[in-house]
């Protein structure tokens, strides 16, 4: 049987891979020491010139439909994985029949939740890893995609701002429908809820969190920050005519939630007397969007508000409320962003991505500030902090860490 490879973005270094050795026997003259979560199938980490893989062996048939999925959902501009190709025909020395195998980009600076813990991450952070999930799954359906296996072990976790930002990497038991109804809605809680209880367990039982940890109020809190979150990104709102100003209300709203309102549906009545609203297309990334408009910078969301923050006070520090915007974030990347970037020694580049090094540094002159009872300068804090925290930190960009996957 001839090997074959169906690739979206063909890599030449792929066929240089041992394709003809079953994936567990894959040696360290391939595989990475890269995290890699819990998973039902054999996955390894693998590294092709400057480009990281995950390789997951599956059947043919769900390889494929999974690599499709991908593909609609990246295309879409959901968080997910980037698939790389499939690859099938494989046989070993014997001529016997091996699985085919799923390739899809490795995600740079994210990191499975187990991971996280043991890069020191506390109990304090459930509750942002649940409202992470909450927000993927939130989008997901929006964009008319069924999960059918939502949990901590399917998706990885990139920091963002002190939160989260979650991206799908298993979609094999997903579907894409028109809409998804609040019966296959609902399933998705009920099963997220059930899976993320087993694994809150597994985290207590293994002594990376507390027992004291309460399991069903991060559970429960997984259904309330969706609903709420659901509900106001989908409700319609009835108004009478001389309250125009809620339509605006209603869109800052969904702005300072980091979503930009596509679409909006306005309907009157006969005499024009009331009117009703509801949004029919938004999506995530509003702050993103426009710190990419305004630096050329491509960070998560809840970076890009403190990003933009910071922008903000620096313009009102040099009265430049006055200057082009576009100008102006020139000035704040070159005199201050970009400098203390530079500050930080190539051995520490692989601790944080730049945006959250930055973030932490602001974190940090608030500290630096309080301790010493004025305002601490903004430079003096990033050499603080490069050399008494961010050195200290391990890498997430690659790390020796490693888990072990279930047969």
């Amino acid at each position: 049987m001839a090997l074959r490879i169906v690739a979206s973005r063909p890599d030449p270094a792929i066929v240089t891979l041992p394709w003809s050795t079953p994936l567990e026997e894959w040696t360290d003259d391939h595989v990475v020491p890269l995290p890699r979560g819990l998973s039902r199938h054999i996955v390894r980490i693998v590294r092709l010139g400057q480009r990281t893989y995950a390789v997951k062996e599956t059947q043919e048939d769900i390889a494929f439909r999974e690599y499709r999925l991908l593909r609609n959902l990246q295309r879409e501009g959901m968080p997910t994985v980037v698939p790389q190709g499939v690859v099938t025909g494989r046989t070993d020395a014997d001529g016997e029949e091996l699985n085919a195998a799923l390739l899809t980009e490795h995600l740079r600076f994210s990191l499975p939740y187990r991971s996280l813990f043991a890069h020191g991450m506390t109990a304090d952070n459930l509750p942002s890893l649940v409202d992470a999930i909450v927000v993927l799954l939130v989008r997901l359906h929006l964009a008319g995609f069924y999960w059918g296996d939502v949990s901590l072990s399917n998706v990885l976790f990139r920091r963002s701002a002190g939160q989260f930002a979650a991206y799908l990497v298993d979609a094999e038991t997903g579907a894409h429908h028109d809409t998804v109804s609040d019966r296959m809605r609902d399933y998705d809680l009920t099963v997220g809820s059930e899976n993320i209880f087993a694994e809150l367990m597994d985290l207590q039982a293994s002594g990376a969190v507390g027992t004291d940890v309460d399991a069903l109020a991060i559970i429960a809190r997984l259904r309330e920050q969706y609903e709420k979150l659901w509900h106001e990104l989908t409700r319609t709102e009835e108004f009478n005519a001389e309250e125009m100003w809620r339509i605006e209300e209603r869109i800052e709203r969904l702005n300072q939630l980091g979503f930009d309102v596509d679409e909006l549906d306005i309907i009157t009545d006969f005499d024009g007397d009331r009117i009703r609203i509801q949004p029919k297309v938004v999506e995530l990334g509003h702050h993103r969007r426009e710190l990419q408009a305004l630096t050329g910078m491509t960070v998560e969301d809840n970076q890009a508000r403190r990003l933009l923050n910071d922008l903000a006070a620096f313009t009102a520090h040099h009265d430049l409320g006055r200057e082009d915007r576009h100008l102006v974030a020139n000035k704040w990347l070159t005199e201050i962003y970009e400098p203390i970037m530079a500050m930080i020694p190539s051995e520490a580049r692989g601790k944080l991505e730049p945006a959250e090094v930055f973030h932490e540094i602001l974190v940090h002159r608030w500290y630096l500030s309080e301790q010493a009872g004025h305002e601490i300068g903004i430079f003096e804090t990033a050499r603080s902090y490069i050399d008494t925290v961010l050195t200290s930190k391990p890498d997430e960009a690659i790390t020796a860490d490693d888990e072990v996957d279930p047969d």
